[in-house]
């Protein structure tokens, strides 16, 4: 299979053409987002204020980098489960977030979001931290700066390597590789 290439912010015509099982390497620009600055997100729009950051067409990678050891830009940065995002993210969708990355299935509801909305979800290799760190060019904490590891952060990648979990139509690359070892 080949690997696509793609970049941030997220185009339209590009979401429609990914679909589940591919394996994309991503370039641009992510944010960083776990569970604490997700609360924060909802706390921030129910008192009528903007996210920290403009969220229409950007992608969420739901990750706590550890501290960056000496020369080096980050830390491992690998991706937390996504499941613990999904209260939140049907929300976030609506305001125009276009992808997210991270680990495990998502719920019925996010799964809904993602084609109601146009959007995609992204998986990336847990326990491949410290590898996926050297896909980093660039580190920037944007909010939450208190919330330490679980702060936002920007983050400038090249050739990210990821997989399409769920895509514009549906399809799940969870269930997918489920049903084809049940055969």
């Amino acid at each position: 299979m080949e690997i696509r290439r793609i970049k941030t912010p997220l185009e339209e015509n590009v979401i429609e053409s990914l679909k589940s099982g591919e394996k994309v390497f991503l370039s641009g620009h992510i944010y960083t987002a776990r569970d604490a600055a997700h609360k924060r997100f909802m706390e921030t729009l129910r008192e009528g204020k903007p996210l920290p950051f403009d969220i229409r067409g950007q992608i969420v990678y739901y990750c706590g980098p550890s501290p960056a050891p000496p020369g080096k830009i980050i830390g491992a940065c690998g991706p937390t489960t996504s499941s613990r995002m999904d209260t939140y993210t049907p929300t976030l969708l609506s305001l125009g977030l276009k992808g997210m990355i991270g680990k495990g299935k998502r719920s019925k509801a996010v799964k809904e979001a993602i084609q109601t909305h146009k959007a995609i979800y992204f998986g990336a290799t847990g326990g491949a931290g410290a590898l996926l760190s050297k896909s980093v060019v660039s580190f920037e904490t944007v909010a939450y700066e208190d919330l330490g590891p679980e702060a936002v952060v920007r983050l400038g990648v090249k050739d990210f390597p990821l997989f399409v979990i769920n895509d514009i139509e549906g399809k799940d690359l969870y269930e997918a590789g489920t049903e084809q070892y049940k055969k």
